[in-house]
């Protein structure tokens, strides 16, 4: 009995890695410029993908994570962004709050963000991100992000940080698809290239 019980718990944690790996295939690769992977991944009851931007910067965890808790000046670097300030710090934790340029005739959007920091054994740092737009009322002249779901990833590799910047976004009103598509590649795009400018200067 023993033995069947050993071979039904394999086949389980199979099935459970088979299906890990099948979800990590899903991502396409959608543009691979300038040491920068923009993939692309469905999402199930979504319009809008979701992407994934990595790329290796010879820097440091310690100035990504300057650079990233610069509020307000990352805002230089971040894709469309129009303003961004901090609402609130708290340990490793923080509210930010984003104004975004969107292309006619789409609305403005606007989001805020709940940003936790973890520090990895290994010398990594994730900063999960998580859309509360509820957290503040609703600005004139702009549309409040609906949904934000992910992550940047900085893991230490020799001289070098391998960054990784995934995020799925409801953007809340109406997005014409070509928009929306166009915006999950320039996004992680362009956003790690001009972090890469400023993270290896």
């Amino acid at each position: 009995m023993g033995s069947l019980h050993r071979i039904a718990v394999l086949c389980g944690l199979t099935a459970v890695l088979a299906t890990s790996a099948a979800q990590a295939e899903d991502w396409k690769v959608a543009k691979n410029e300038d040491g920068i992977k923009v993939s692309l991944s469905e999402v199930p009851g979504s319009d809008y993908k979701s992407y994934q931007g990595v790329t290796l910067m010879k820097t440091t965890v310690a100035k990504l994570r300057a650079l990233q808790e610069d509020v307000s000046g990352a805002c230089a670097w971040i894709h469309e962004c129009k303003t961004q300030k901090l609402l609130k710090h708290e340990g490793d934790q923080s509210w930010t709050y984003t104004q975004f340029n969107t292309p006619w005739p789409v609305t403005p959007r606007d989001s805020i963000l709940h940003v936790t920091t973890v520090e990895g054994a290994d010398g990594s740092l994730t900063r999960n991100l998580e859309g509360v737009p509820k957290y503040l009322p609703e600005e004139k002249g702009f549309v409040r992000v609906a949904q934000v779901k992910g992550f940047w990833k900085f893991v230490p590799k020799g001289d070098q940080v391998e960054v990784t910047y995934q995020v799925h976004t409801e953007p809340g009103g109406s997005v014409p698809s070509m928009i929306a598509n166009k915006f999950v590649v320039d996004a992680p795009f362009n956003t790690l290239k001009a972090l890469k400018e400023r993270a290896e200067k």
